[in-house]
């Protein structure tokens, strides 16, 4: 999960690409970037596991199967596309329809939500927390969406109203495929589903609606910062036709190729503490090309803000396994990660309870 900064001069890095013609400014240019795994005569490319929606829930007799790899899938990926998710064909195509409508309007028009100083909801670009930080190579715009008390009067309330309309539709739509699948995560490793439905329903939820301007040095930048998610699930919508999304699986970086129809679905952080490190949060990235740009709209699916992030209880009471990570109130843990800057796992990293820390939350 990646937010952003007050915009610099320039407006945007969408305006700046456009004014680009060969030199990316130093700010942008990143350095050690590992490189893409690139498949040769003896291996083949990996790609993630896809699960269907339809196996899960009328799984009848073969319901133990269907959980377990479902288990599986969550524990050696972290990630994975599903299929036949029941969310209407036409309000996604709809929905892409008003993002790229949304982008592809005049500077002056997404500067009406633009990020002001201190604040991570808006529009714009990387948050700086050090001098010299690099820069990612895009725009974003990020906002909390649930609790509704906790949206910002001057985002979504005042988005176009075709955008607006069809964005609460969506969001909807998402609440009700994200419960569901978080009573089946956690019914594949033990957890009761009444403590799933008492951290997650009606949860802390958030959008990311990002766009990744072609770059003309595009080895040089990073769309998105190498991270995991620190939500429980986040489900990814692919907008246009263009690739960039990477996972790391067993240290190298494998594109993702995207499934017509189907939705990405990752493991956060919060998910690896809930199930005491049976499931993975996957490290991902984002990179860009020189011709095409790509757009994206991720929904971030959190615990309550007063809900504790810690192993489960019913796990570790059903499993007799000693808990592996501290325990924050969400609201803590939340203040907590956006502190830092993105960095791979380093955060759920100091969250695990250490040698001679006991279990003391």
């Amino acid at each position: 999960m990646a937010f952003s900064q007050p915009l610099p001069s320039h407006g945007s890095v969408q305006e700046l690409a456009k004014a680009l013609t060969l030199t990316v400014p130093h700010q942008y240019v990143q350095e050690h970037l590992e490189p893409t795994f690139v498949p040769n005569g003896s291996s083949t490319l990996p790609s993630i596991p896809v699960i269907d929606m339809n196996d899960l829930i009328m799984g009848g007799s073969n319901m133990h199967l269907q959980l377990k790899y479902l288990r599986s899938v969550c524990h050696e990926w972290g990630i994975f596309q599903l299929v036949n998710h029941g969310v209407d064909k036409s309000l996604v195509e709809k929905m892409k329809n008003e993002l790229v409508e949304f982008f592809n309007a005049p500077i002056e028009k997404k500067l009406k939500y633009k990020l002001k100083g201190g604040e991570y909801e808006g529009y714009g670009q990387t948050i700086l927390h050090a001098q010299g930080q690099k820069i990612d190579w895009a725009d974003r715009f990020y906002m909390i969406t649930n609790p509704r008390h906790r949206r910002k009067s001057n985002l979504l309330p005042e988005f176009p109203p075709l955008l607006r309309d069809t964005l609460e539709k969506y969001l909807l739509e998402l609440q009700k495929l994200g419960m569901t699948l978080f009573g089946l995560i956690g019914q594949a490793v033990d957890i009761d589903k009444g403590e799933m439905l008492e951290i997650f329903e009606d949860g802390m939820q958030s959008v990311r609606m990002t766009y990744y301007p072609p770059c003309p040095q595009p080895e040089l930048v990073v769309g998105l910062t190498p991270h995991s998610d620190a939500a429980g699930i986040t489900i990814l919508l692919q907008v246009n036709n263009v690739e960039g999304l990477q996972v790391k699986k067993d240290g190298i970086w494998i594109p993702v190729n995207f499934l017509s129809d189907a939705f990405v679905v990752n493991v956060g952080d919060i998910l690896e503490i809930l199930s005491n490190g049976v499931y993975n949060s996957i490290e991902h990235r984002a990179v860009v090309n020189s011709i095409k740009e790509r757009m994206s709209l991720a929904m971030f699916f959190n615990p309550k803000l007063e809900a504790d992030v810690g192993p489960s209880k019913s796990l570790i009471r059903n499993t007799g396994k000693p808990p592996l990570y501290k325990t924050l109130v969400m609201e803590q843990y939340l203040k907590e990660f956006f502190s830092r800057k993105l960095n791979g796992k380093t955060f759920l990293e100091k969250m695990k309870i250490k040698n001679g820390e006991g279990h003391e939350t």
